[in-house]
């Protein structure tokens, strides 16, 4: 356009002229402002109905949505079949229901009402909506209503203002102002793109914080689900090594022993009882934090009743297809709000260096005693319309329109980094399932092998072919096998909840969630 050419000419020189010749103010003052007055002054007239054409247009990069990523994902097969991944079938809304423990959902239901984070998002998502509804007012006429009342004396030595002579009087003036600004190069336009997109990314990290918390519960209830089981199966072992060491130290005192039979076995036991502490430890810590997450303060009464044998593996996973995954991810979301609030600053840096035009209008009534307000001859009214062009600041509009082209391309990386994240959480659980696949099916055949181990040693016992050291053996073995095998079913339930949390969570599904 010839007049915004032309405006960024005059602001080009100015701020060379300033950049080079800083310590010579005084001359530059009195050599280049005048002549680039007078320039800026026939710029601005004979172009001013070309600005008034321009109501229309707005200024800055028109924003466009990112291309969906050209990516694939390795989708693996279940080692021992208990679960089947299904590219591109839907994600459930209420997926931790699949794992069919009412107790758990319980714990979610708890915390998606009382959590304090995600209250303070959706609070935080008010307040952008708000802020955004507030900038719609700047494409309407501002209007306001006045009324002043004083009382004055004139000095002696000047003439009165009431036409009665007096120096001394009462005024009244009430008035009506109302001023508008048109959105000539939109800026305003610009601004209220800005705040509708920052309004997306707090809805969309309010989402994000959903989607984490209910994954948080999950997988801290079946990590404290975990604890308590590998607790209870700990003290089994413990008491199996006690009982061990009783007969040992009875076979010592009969001379069937030695003392460094008694010695080994005194250390295995210590060394059992040493792990234990660290699991209660955890155990309270997790028991605290699950109690966090559902918005309570930590208490020992607060312990949810979650087994681990009570919840169910969710049989079929489903697996988005890399176009849908970035719809569904809030994170990615939030990253291509950003993006969008950046692409629309940089119009509005643009539209700052560019003329403004503000009309504005009084009219009102002013009479020297109440009652005489709104009578003949009192009243006044004005019209009047100002074409403001920045000219001169020391290179600052200029540098912050490089600023914000500068913040949207910083915005553009983030959102790459923001996908390519994505796809890593996904990926990764993935793998995770896979070998957790692996790991299940290997601690089973070693908790079925031991556990048949301590069948024989019973049987064998009963019949007199075997003591009782050796049964408490073969029983202190069998137990640390489901020690082995719990955490490994408990890594797989926990892995399960992150699969869910990397495709989106299934907000989608949820219309107060969904609502833009």
């Amino acid at each position: 356009m010839p007049f915004m050419a032309s405006i960024y000419r005059v602001q080009d020189v100015l701020a060379r002229c300033h950049l080079t010749h800083r310590g010579k103010q005084q001359g530059l003052t009195m050599v280049c402002l005048p002549m680039l007055r007078k320039r800026a002054a026939r710029v601005a007239l004979a172009t001013l109905p070309c600005a008034l054409l321009l109501s229309a247009c707005a200024v800055g990069p028109a924003y466009h949505q990112p291309a969906s990523p050209k990516a694939t994902l390795a989708v693996p097969a279940s080692a021992d079949g208990a679960q089947r991944f299904v590219p591109g079938a839907e994600v459930s809304g209420d997926w931790w229901t699949l794992f069919h423990s009412p107790q758990l959902d319980a714990l979610i239901a708890q915390a998606l009402a009382h959590n304090p984070d995600l209250k303070a998002a959706q609070a935080a998502l008010r307040v952008a909506n708000e802020n955004a509804l507030a900038q719609r007012g700047a494409f309407l006429p501002s209007v306001s209503v006045s009324l002043a009342a004083s009382r004055q004396r004139q000095a002696g030595t000047l003439a009165p203002v009431p036409n009665s002579n007096t120096f001394e009087y009462n005024l009244f003036t009430p008035q009506l102002s109302v001023s508008y600004a048109p959105d000539v190069f939109g800026a305003t336009r610009r601004g209220a793109e800005s705040l509708a997109a920052q309004t997306q990314a707090a809805r969309f990290q309010m989402i994000a914080v959903w989607n984490t918390l209910a994954s948080n519960v999950a997988v801290t209830a079946i990590q404290l689900a975990s604890l308590n089981a590998q607790i209870d199966a700990t003290q089994h072992v413990i008491d199996a090594g006690t009982q061990m060491l009783d007969i040992t130290q009875l076979r010592l005192r009969k001379g069937y022993a030695s003392g460094a039979d008694v010695a080994a076995q005194e250390t295995q036991l210590a060394q059992l009882k040493a792990g234990l502490p660290p699991l209660r430890k955890q155990q309270a810590q997790t028991r605290d934090a699950l109690a966090m997450l559902t918005g309570h303060f930590p208490s020992p009464s607060s312990a949810p009743s979650v087994t681990l044998n009570a919840l169910q593996l969710p049989e079929n996973l489903p697996v988005s297809l890399p176009s849908a995954l970035v719809a569904q991810r809030p994170d990615v979301r939030q990253a291509e709000a950003n993006l969008h609030a950046a692409s629309a600053q940089v119009g509005i840096a643009t539209a700052a260096r560019l003329p403004s035009l503000t009309l504005s209008a009084d009219t009102g009534s002013t009479a020297l005693a109440f009652s005489k307000l709104f009578t003949a001859g009192t009243g006044f009214w004005d019209f009047g319309t100002s074409l403001v062009a920045p000219v001169f600041q020391g290179g600052t509009l200029l540098h912050q329109q490089r600023a914000a082209k500068a913040a949207y391309a910083e915005a553009a990386a983030q959102y790459r980094s923001t996908v390519l994240g994505a796809f890593q959480n996904v990926a990764d659980a993935l793998a995770a399932l896979d070998a957790d696949a692996g790991a299940v099916m290997a601690t089973t055949r070693a908790e079925q092998a031991a556990e048949r181990s301590r069948n024989l040693a019973q049987r064998q016992q009963r019949d007199g072919y075997a003591d009782n050291l050796a049964l408490l053996n073969a029983e202190q073995a069998w137990q640390q096998t489901r020690i082995a095998s719990i955490q490994a079913r408990a890594n797989r339930l926990a892995d399960t909840a992150a699969l869910y949390q990397a495709l989106g969570g299934g907000w989608w599904h949820h219309p107060d969630l969904a609502k833009p």
